[in-house]
């Protein structure tokens, strides 16, 4: 079942059951979900407006692609996904712990070990990233969660072929200003 309700009355993806929201953003909302071992992952789903634009949905395939290209202890991995659901949805990895973003928050700047580690991270993230082919195009601090086993780069929403010729449309910002790469 893709999108509808499970047996136990609770929302369901493909296998997996909803058992928390762990955030909201501009292309759709992210579950904590667990399949029928009790696997975690955190599953997004498109907003139900961004559903029903075709042009959306290509570019939702597009990031479903990308996230199943990489493959990265340092990026989540693409677990199922279902591009032509009435809610698309795909579904990674768990990672537990904050974004960079919250981490830096809560305790300020890091230290000079913890450092080091976050760019070794990123620089083996990216590398897997663009040995797929792939550009993130939307690199930051809240697409980083820092686990347990180290920084994890997470959401592939505005990523493309490196090869692809159509970068944006005329007044259309791909990405975070500040973040987005030019």
């Amino acid at each position: 079942m893709s999108g509808g309700q499970g047996a136990d009355g609770g929302p369901r993806f493909g296998p997996y059951r909803v058992a928390g929201s762990l955030g909201r953003g501009a292309m759709g909302q992210v579950f904590l979900a667990r399949d029928a071992a009790g696997r975690t992952a955190a599953v997004k789903v498109v907003h139900s407006f961004l559903a029903r634009d075709p042009e959306f949905r290509v570019r939702f395939a597009r990031e479903v692609a990308a996230a199943g290209a990489v493959a990265s202890p340092c990026t989540a991995a693409l677990l199922a996904a279902d591009p032509d659901a009435a809610r698309p949805w795909l579904a990674s990895a768990y990672v537990e712990g904050p974004t960079l973003t919250a981490l830096l928050r809560a305790h300020g700047p890091l230290d000079e070990r913890r450092l080091r580690d976050l760019a070794a991270a990123l620089a083996t993230a990216l590398e897997a990233i663009h040995a797929a082919g792939i550009v993130h195009r939307d690199l930051k601090p809240s697409n980083v969660i820092v686990g347990a086993g180290g920084p994890c780069v997470i959401d592939f929403g505005v990523a493309r072929a490196a090869d692809a010729t159509r970068l944006t449309g005329t007044g259309v910002l791909m990405g975070t200003a500040g973040y987005a790469a030019p």
